[in-house]
């Protein structure tokens, strides 16, 4: 069993916390203990912004060169694909995700850090042409000391997309992971101290949200916080940030549409519709898990989907052929479980699923099966609030408008997909859906390259991409007199 401890700057490093107090960490496929990790309090997270804070004023990352910084980054991403095994077993073992999928997120997180070691050797600074004798320019520079807190769903993929822009662009950083999923965290910030960043430009606390992140989100010194997880807790946060006015970054909740057009090609709009829900057990926000089916084709549809979604492969994560894992913890299938027994009292048609799975193999794990709803109702719980598990609800729709009128019809925006042959209706279609990430014919595909981010409730600013790197930056207009004599404003 793991011993896993907190990464902070000095004399310390790795170290307990302050008041000794441990979480257990569970392997969600078996319900077994696999380690015991330090459970940070405020006095912890405290030690860590006075490193980082130290760090930043006065150390050598913000003024180092572009292409030094650059160079760490590139050593990251080379230790991450030399411990791609290693890493992608830990993902597996504390998450619960297929093998597959957590090897392909150890592969992108490497490739962020690349990503933005590239880029931030493209200098983005520019000369405005103003009168003479003043020339104006524009800079960016570090925002400062960044607290970073991410969710358990994606634990090392989501630490990569906030730690590299962060670093990249010359901050010092604090990382909360979420607290049941560290153990991928611990061992990126092994490679951290292998690569030898600066003391005090990365600390890792774990514990809490309401202690360690809720320091981190008060706390002055703290400059800015990039949030991924929980529409409620995104409230918190900035209600918690507004003390210092920090800058806030928030990628929140969906209940993402995915709309089915009858002129789709139909195995491929159901199959991409199993994708997008079940991919990840639903423990994706971006989960396409309202799908919105055009009223023609909906029974041949439902039944091609039902009977697919229940052939999927449902086994603990490191077993050959799985195809769908465990949910992250007792407390989430608890909730995962009420959603379902909510549709049902609602009046919604269960089409399959909805139940624990309980074989011999998966007894002591927290496997549900996929969930098809149907026959529901736009007001229904089911419909509106975030699942964040393997549970698909189909609306029908007549014609573009109301399909349109569906599909904007919650208070989140953060993705969402249109299924057609037509073109020209594709694209007037996904024009019209207020969400930051959307797709044609397709569904889940990210890109290190591209804005990630939601409309509405479903957060603020945009991660990735050249946004992801401003989202870590302050701009800074600098305007120099070429012509140096007095203005002469006033009389002598």
């Amino acid at each position: 069993m793991l011993d896993v401890s907190m990464y902070i700057d000095g004399e310390w490093k790795w170290r307990s916390a302050k008041g000794d107090n441990t979480r257990n960490i569970f392997n969600p496929a078996t319900g077994e203990v696999i380690a015991t990790a330090a459970e940070g309090n405020e006095d912890d997270a405290q030690a860590a912004i006075t490193a980082a804070r130290k760090a930043f004023d006065s150390g050598p990352w913000p003024d180092m060169g572009v292409d030094k910084r650059a160079e760490y980054l590139f050593k990251i991403a080379d230790n991450m694909e030399e411990k791609q095994q290693a890493l992608t077993q830990l993902e597996t073992m504390n998450n619960g995700k297929t093998f597959p999928e957590a090897s392909y997120d150890v592969s992108d997180a490497a490739a962020c850090f690349r990503y933005y070691g590239e880029l931030i050797k493209k200098s983005s600074d520019q000369t405005i042409d103003v009168p003479d004798p003043m020339q104006s320019i524009i800079t960016h520079e570090p925002i400062g000391v960044c607290g970073l807190i991410v969710p358990w769903n994606f634990p090392l993929l989501i630490s990569a997309w906030k730690l590299a822009p962060a670093l990249a662009a010359g901050n010092t950083v604090i990382l909360k992971p979420a607290e049941i999923t560290p153990l991928t965290a611990i061992k990126l910030f092994e490679i951290f101290d292998a690569v030898g960043l600066p003391n005090g430009v990365a600390n890792l606390v774990l514990g809490a949200g309401d202690t360690v992140g809720n320091k981190l989100a008060t706390d002055h010194e703290v400059d800015k916080i990039s949030f991924t997880g929980g529409t409620e807790t995104g409230r918190h946060i900035m209600r918690a940030a507004a003390g210092n006015i920090k800058d806030v970054s928030l990628e929140l909740g969906g209940k993402s549409p995915n709309i089915i057009f009858a002129d789709a090609d139909f195995e491929t709009a159901v199959d991409y519709a199993l994708y997008g829900t079940f991919f990840g057990a639903g423990q994706v926000c971006t989960a396409g898990s309202r799908i919105l089916v055009e009223e023609s084709i909906h029974d041949l549809f439902i039944e091609r989907l039902v009977n697919r979604a229940k052939n999927i492969k449902v086994k603990p994560g490191n077993q050959t052929g799985a195809e769908m894992g465990p949910l992250v913890s007792e407390d989430h299938f608890n909730n995962v479980m009420s959603y379902i027994e909510a549709g049902q009292q609602e009046g919604a048609t269960l089409r399959c699923g909805g139940k624990r799975l309980l074989s011999p193999d998966l007894e002591n794990g927290f496997f549900v099966e996929p969930t098809i709803f149907t026959d529901v109702k736009e007001d229904m719980k089911i419909v509106q609030e975030e699942i964040f598990g393997p549970v698909a609800v189909v609306q029908t729709f007549k014609d573009e408008q109301e399909a349109i009128r569906l599909a904007n019809g919650t208070d989140y925006g953060l993705a969402g997909s249109v299924f057609t042959t037509d073109d020209k209706k594709a694209m007037r279609v996904i024009k019209k859906v207020r969400a930051g990430i959307t797709w044609i014919n397709a569904y889940h595909a990210a890109y290190n390259e591209a804005p990630w981010g939601g409309y509405k409730q479903s957060g603020i600013g945009r991660g990735l991409g050249t946004y992801g790197l401003e989202e870590f930056q302050e701009v800074k207009q600098i305007n120099v007199n070429l012509q140096v004599e007095p203005v002469n404003w006033f009389s002598e």
